[in-house]
């Protein structure tokens, strides 16, 4: 029937457990990079493995980081700090409010981009190094410690959240 009103009322209790990112471990298989997957992993993640067309500043790029990293044996996650480091370098941060990713050849040629930009540059490498990656996206959400650092930075000073994206 016809309404002169719509209410939705949403409850959420959402679980603000702080995890260290970095308390991972690595297979044994998989410590040495590069490394190949199980074929049952490799069918498992070939969604995460399909690439975009090679461009040349994607493919300069790509040879620039295999010869930085890959003139010797590394680790795996030697090597996925080395090429985040990289990319960091090379892609300057900003804010960007358009909709869209650009393709991965445009931010390289813009050498700057959103969290999005970066993220999906970073995806495409990853994969054409044979690493399953995928594009992810929700809320950045940053809140006031309860208490001041030891040291290090203190942090924000005020609560805040924004969308964010980033690369798994």
């Amino acid at each position: 029937e016809k309404a002169k009103a719509l209410e939705i009322v949403v409850d959420l209790v959402a679980d603000m457990t702080v995890v260290n990112p970095f308390d991972f471990f690595v297979d044994k298989s998989a410590d040495q990079f590069p490394f190949a997957y199980t074929p049952e992993n490799a069918r498992e993640l070939a969604p995460y493995l399909e690439v975009e067309p090679l461009t040349p500043r994607l493919a300069a790029w790509i040879e620039g980081a295999r010869a930085r990293h890959l003139a010797a044996p590394i680790t795996t996650i030697d090597f996925l700090v080395g090429v985040n480091r990289d990319l960091q370098r090379d892609v300057k941060y900003l804010i960007r409010l358009e909709a869209g990713i650009p393709a991965p050849e445009f931010t390289l040629e813009c050498a700057a981009g959103s969290c999005r930009d970066s993220a999906w540059l970073l995806v495409q490498l990853l994969r054409r190094f044979g690493l399953a990656a995928r594009f992810a996206s929700g809320y950045l959400i940053q809140l006031v410690a309860d208490q001041k650092p030891l040291d290090g930075p203190a942090g924000t000073d005020k609560d805040f959240t924004d969308l964010h994206a980033w690369c798994e």
